[in-house]
């Protein structure tokens, strides 16, 4: 991926607060790396027992505009369990482990089928990756994930990754893909990560988003155990992925992905869910 120069402004500049946002623009418009991970509570339908084709159109459509602007996406990806609850005839998310993994795994060509259609649209191909923690953990095949993603992207195709929920169960019991989506950013080596989810960033006391986080440990007690209807990871496990991914020196957004606009907004730098910046 080509890389713009940009050379630190004499201390005059910082004065002239016009050009300041011109640079700030200027840096935002730079290609990236982007990993998006995409909740189950954002694409499943509101039975809980299908996926939601509007949003993935949606979403899809936006993140197509991300890589037609030079920007470089990877998708992690939730909700192959609801994409296989219709399927198997249930109506809610089984409580049996067993259960979970089976609707997982005949959800997930459901799930691969719907992006491969609507990126298609876009001209764009998709590519299935199933991971598990301790393929991240194995350094050989760490490298050989690692491999496949770059020669995907230097190709433009859109990765869309998932536990492998057959084999593990960490993400399917526990985070949603939170801490995978902070690994895999880490693996991509990503400038950014974005934690796409049903609410519209952290929330403090009165209910108002959090715009901007420095320092993870001080908001660390306005995350609620509160999870949707149809998530596993609430926002406790979101935060520990946030500061895996910050503490790698990866900038981390969690916005939601029920509002339109919002990764243009992160790109463009504007104000949408909380960021959380990285220490200098």
């Amino acid at each position: 991926m080509q890389q713009r120069a940009f050379r630190l402004p004499p201390v005059g500049f910082l004065l002239d607060l016009p050009a300041v946002r011109r640079t700030v623009r200027a840096l935002m418009s730079k290609p990236r790396r982007l990993v998006l991970k995409f909740g189950s509570g954002i694409l499943a339908n509101s039975r809980g027992s299908g996926l939601d084709e509007k949003q993935f159109r949606r979403l899809s459509a936006e993140v197509a505009a991300a890589v037609k602007a030079g920007h470089e996406c990877v998708i992690v990806s939730s909700g192959a369990v609801a994409a296989g609850l219709g399927v198997l005839g249930l109506k809610e998310r089984p409580e049996a482990l067993a259960a979970r993994q089976a609707c997982a795994a005949v959800g997930q060509s459901k799930l691969m089928e719907s992006y491969a259609r609507h990126f298609a649209a876009h001209g764009l191909n998709v590519a299935q990756l199933l991971l598990t923690h301790g393929d991240l953990d194995s350094r050989t095949r760490h490298e050989n994930a690692r491999n496949t993603l770059e020669h995907l992207l230097t190709s433009v195709v859109v990765p869309v990754i998932n536990e492998n929920d057959s084999v593990a169960v960490e993400e399917l019991k526990f985070g949603d893909n939170d801490r995978l989506s902070a690994e895999v950013a880490m693996l991509a080596n990503a400038d950014t990560l974005i934690l796409l989810t049903s609410v519209d960033g952290l929330l403090d006391e009165r209910g108002r988003t959090v715009r901007e986080v420095e320092d993870i440990d001080d908001v660390a007690q306005l995350a609620r155990n509160e999870k949707g209807k149809f998530s596993v990871g609430g926002m406790v496990s979101k935060l520990q992925a946030v500061k895996l991914a910050v503490e790698a020196g990866i900038t981390t957004h969690i916005a939601s992905g029920r509002k339109a606009g919002q990764i243009r907004a992160i790109l463009a730098g504007k104000p949408a869910g909380t960021r959380f910046t990285v220490p200098a």
